[in-house]
């Protein structure tokens, strides 16, 4: 568990408690604790995510369990403005990956990737490559392995020597893997990224600036791929809309 690092400010949203901070202060607590050679873990939700939780309790579990929970998306940002539980701005998970990559390399942390593709893997270690001049990888593994599996993953992390560890697997495998294996890693960051490998790949292109500054981002991507994500981002924006207006009149009552 994170220790020692300054006293946490939550805001409490849709029954979920979320750090209220800045992808700079996020950016901060990571390496504090990797320098102080403490146990972090991160989770990060976006409106998809706390829909599904709320039927899904071992994800529930996982993501509230975390050190550091995050507003990945900013429809929860601006749903905890509603609420009256502002939290300052969006902590996507990729803003987060990409400050702690560029601080592992100046700092010569160790950072272990893990998930995606052995393709898309490839690329992005080149694309990190690039971007990161001296970055020290300590290993990197596809995302494709099973439960069993699990803790020979796990085992391969420590034996690494791994300061940090990005899991680009999907949910809610990357949380359940890092509430139950993450301490076996060893890592002192275990940061669940999500498609972030993809974006770094080239596989996937990220939303531009204006889409994501408006909560656009899923549209974005919905364009790019709308057989596969238009029907499910429209039902899960749907429910998260009904949960939100549910919780205010609660607060009206």
């Amino acid at each position: 568990m994170e220790r020692g690092t300054q006293q946490r400010e939550r805001r409490r949203v849709l029954e979920l408690w979320l750090d209220a901070v800045t992808v700079d202060q996020a950016v901060a607590r990571c390496v504090t604790a990797v320098e102080r050679r403490e146990r972090i873990t991160v989770g990060c939700v976006n409106a998809a995510k706390l829909v599904r939780m709320r039927s899904d309790r071992r994800l529930h579990a996982a993501v509230s369990g975390c050190d550091l929970v995050l507003a990945d998306g900013q429809s929860v940002v601006w749903a905890s403005r509603l609420l009256g539980q502002p939290l300052p701005e969006r902590v996507a998970g990729i803003d987060l990956l990409i400050g702690l990559l560029s601080e592992a390399a100046r700092r010569g942390q160790r950072v272990y990737f893990l998930g995606a593709r052995d393709a898309v893997l490839r690329r992005m270690l080149a694309e990190v490559g690039r971007r990161y001049p001296g970055l020290q990888v300590a290993g990197a593994r596809n995302g494709y392995f099973s439960a069993g599996e699990a803790p020979a993953v796990a085992e391969a992390v420590r034996d690494a020597r791994a300061d940090l560890l990005f899991l680009g697997m999907s949910s809610p495998k990357k949380e359940l893997f890092e509430k139950e294996w993450g301490p076996r890693t060893g890592a002192f960051v275990i940061h669940g990224v999500g498609g972030s490998f993809d974006v770094l790949a080239g596989e996937v292109r990220r939303a531009p600036v204006w889409w994501r500054r408006h909560g656009l981002e899923w549209l974005y991507r919905a364009i790019q791929e709308p057989m596969r994500l238009g029907p499910r981002y429209l039902t899960t924006n749907v429910q998260f809309l009904a949960l939100l207006a549910r919780e205010l009149l609660r607060g009206t009552s």
